[in-house]
């Protein structure tokens, strides 16, 4: 498989997860969610790497990279992002963990020398520009869903929302020239998920707040984190840094970013609301914009 449609399907799983994960992000916290979730995802990654043997490809030298990369990703990312969409809910975070894509083009341009040059940089900005504008435009004026309600914790959603994009940016970023090599990335993920998840209970175990659950776990809930740890952190994840073996960091990002698009039909079938115009248009752009990098 091409790096460019592992990128697409780690967008797609992405945005089912999101989906997944809001009740129970609302739940348990954004915190326990997270923690309950890199714990299953650990459990999935590393139950696969050392019966696959692929553990053996992780360089000694270079397990701190991924630590820090997980640290950075996932305990500071991944905690923002829910975090925000418990404030904001899954369609306004989702526009803010997609300029992720943005923060990843400039960083890999000024990092790694990538540049995004022609059709290829029409069809990202294209994307980009369909991205925000299925969402910022997409919600209609009678939609009274209390995710789209505004209230005093707008701002800070809107602080962590980018947040978890630049972590996003950096921490895979960071891990670009490591993926290169010999490295397999299923038990890289396992290494980084790990880091975490190690973090994430120490600071429950350190009696932090804002690291106790909110509700308890349940059998429904507990699903929900399971299926969202499988998608989002074992098979997106993993697909990512499968990607950034054999294409530019930029690009990944960018073709990545279209999760926000994919979640619009699926909030229609929740919902059962159509998406308003503005999703339409925004969605044709980001199609017109990945065809455009896929065949450049």
């Amino acid at each position: 498989m091409h790096y460019e449609w592992m990128a697409l399907g780690a967008a797609i799983c992405w945005a089912l997860g999101s989906l997944i994960s809001a009740p129970a992000s609302a739940h348990l916290g954004a915190f326990a969610f997270t923690r309950w979730r890199m714990a299953c995802a650990s459990l999935m990654l590393w139950s696969v790497a050392i019966i696959s043997g692929s553990w053996q490809s992780l360089p000694v030298d270079q397990l701190w990279l991924l630590a820090l990369s997980g640290v950075i990703g996932i305990l500071i990312g991944d905690t923002a992002l829910f975090a925000s969409m418990n404030r904001l809910g899954p369609r306004r975070a989702g526009v803010l963990f997609a300029t992720h894509a943005l923060f990843s083009a400039l960083l890999a341009y000024l990092f790694l020398g990538e540049k995004i040059w022609g059709w290829t940089l029409l069809g990202s900005g294209l994307l980009v520009t369909g991205v925000m504008s299925a969402i910022l435009f997409g919600k209609r004026s009678a939609e009274q869903h209390h995710w789209e309600s505004s209230n005093h914790q707008l701002g800070i959603g809107v602080m962590l929302g980018l947040l978890s994009a630049l972590c996003q940016a950096v921490s895979t970023l960071m891990l670009k020239p490591l993926m290169e090599t010999d490295i397999d990335a299923i038990a890289a993920s396992a290494v980084r998920m790990s880091t975490a998840l190690i973090c994430h209970l120490l600071l429950l175990w350190l009696g932090f707040k804002v690291a106790r659950v909110y509700l308890p776990l349940n059998g429904k809930v507990l699903a929900m984190v399971a299926f969202n740890a499988f998608l989002s952190m074992g098979v997106g994840m993993t697909l990512i840094l499968q990607a950034l073996k054999q294409g530019d960091a930029g690009i990944v990002a960018m073709l990545s970013s279209v999760s926000p698009v994919v979640v619009l039909p699926l909030l229609w079938l929740v919902y059962k609301r159509r998406p308003a115009l503005g999703a339409w248009l925004g969605a044709a752009l980001t199609v017109a914009g990945t065809v455009l990098i896929l065949k450049h």
